[in-house]
């Protein structure tokens, strides 16, 4: 029943019934608290609705949350495993780089030591030329004291004889 329907009911009149004016007022009463809470269950369904709205409002924001959350962990695990591929690639990359270095040191140090006894068996042959060829200069130095000295005995025994005596 809505608040006029009761405002405008009437009964009929018995004998020794009730008052007619305590029960106009009191049907009065109860329309106009009728109406006032018919207000408060409209004003009620209404904050509803609107709470439901924002309700569904806040859910789909969650669940946008939620997914742009779950996007930006999968994006962040993506990241992480590329980058530790990346850091996998580059250690690699760096040892087969120091095992190329370290070959090549190897290769040279190689070298080195072959270059260094080549330039020693290179000092022996050439301290032994130069010996021989000093003892040779020694040995000429010798031949020709030898012959100077034949030489000088041979101009004094030249002088005698052309001294007129």
């Amino acid at each position: 029943m809505e608040a006029e329907e009761i405002r405008h009911r009437r009964f009929a009149r018995a004998w020794r019934g009730y008052d007619p004016g305590q029960v106009q007022a009191l049907l009065d009463h109860l329309a106009e608290r009728m109406a006032e809470l018919q207000a408060e269950a409209d004003t009620a369904r209404r904050e509803t609705t609107q709470l439901k709205a924002e309700l569904q409002d806040y859910r789909a924001r969650e669940q946008s949350l939620e997914s742009a959350l779950n996007q930006a962990r999968a994006a962040s695990e993506s990241i992480k495993q590329n980058a530790e591929r990346e850091a996998q690639l580059l250690v690699a990359e760096a040892e087969l780089q120091a095992e190329k270095i370290l070959g090549q040191a190897h290769s040279r140090l190689a070298r080195i030591h072959d270059d260094i006894a080549e330039l020693k068996r290179q000092r022996v042959q050439f301290e032994v030329r130069l010996h021989s060829l000093v003892e040779a200069h020694l040995k000429l130095l010798d031949v020709e004291r030898e012959r100077d000295r034949e030489l000088a005995e041979l101009e004094d025994k030249i002088k005698i004889l052309r001294t007129p005596a």
